[in-house]
């Protein structure tokens, strides 16, 4: 990655989730250096300045062949193996290719859609907040889920996963909505985890270990059913 590059990708503009703790973290920074002085104004700057990183939603360039899948999210792959998918989405319990990614406080932590297609389901599911690196959390902790239906009737599904920090997952898809590959869905505070539940007999192209870029990282290929 180019210098230009890694300058755009921490100045980039921040998701409107972020408004309300920028707000909030001014509004500290603000009282301090008008009345209280440096101990309070130096934290409420220092907030503001993590908030602008840590929502940061840079733009991405989401492959144009048809039939590719995309990271849903940026990260590591902690996870690949063959589960069924979470069973609140009525995907069936035959077993499918499942990638689970780890988002880092410092990774950027939009949502994106992993492929053309049409939102059939969406579960909230609440539970633990266990560290999300691990493999026991696609289970246990709190998890929205989405399962998306593709142009040629195949079915995948993502999974957003709260992890020991996070405690607030935002999707701003809806059931009946479509989504085009790369397009934002939502968005996970502070530490986290996206599941990627590949269309069955669908093999993913990622290594446990590789670093994922949403919207931009390709998973698979869509071959013909």
């Amino acid at each position: 990655m180019s210098i230009l590059n890694s300058i755009k990708l921490v100045v980039a503009p921040p998701h409107p989730a972020a408004t309300p703790f920028l707000i909030g973290g001014a509004a500290v920074a603000l009282v301090g250096g008008l009345f209280a002085g440096p101990w309070l104004f130096w934290p409420g700057a220092l907030f503001v300045a993590f908030c602008l990183y840590f929502f940061r939603d840079p733009e991405r360039v989401t492959p144009s062949r048809a039939g590719l899948v995309v990271a849903p999210a940026d990260g590591h792959v902690v996870g690949i193996g063959q589960f069924a998918p979470p069973a609140e989405l009525d995907l069936g319990t035959e077993p499918r290719w499942r990638v689970a990614i780890f988002l880092s406080v410092l990774d950027v932590h939009v949502n994106r859609s992993p492929t053309d297609a049409t939102v059939t389901r969406i579960a909230y599911h609440h539970g633990s907040f266990l560290n999300a690196s691990l493999d026991k959390a696609s289970d246990e902790n709190e998890r929205n889920a989405l399962a998306l239906l593709l142009p040629d009737g195949r079915t995948m599904a993502v999974v957003q996963i709260a992890g020991l920090i996070a405690r607030r997952i935002l999707c701003s898809a809806k059931v009946g909505g479509s989504l085009l590959a790369g397009e934002r869905f939502g968005i996970i505070r502070f530490g986290s985890r996206t599941d990627l539940y590949l269309p069955p007999g669908i093999r993913p192209l990622v290594e446990v270990g590789q670093t994922m870029i949403g919207g931009e990282t390709v998973i698979a290929e869509l071959r013909a059913p």
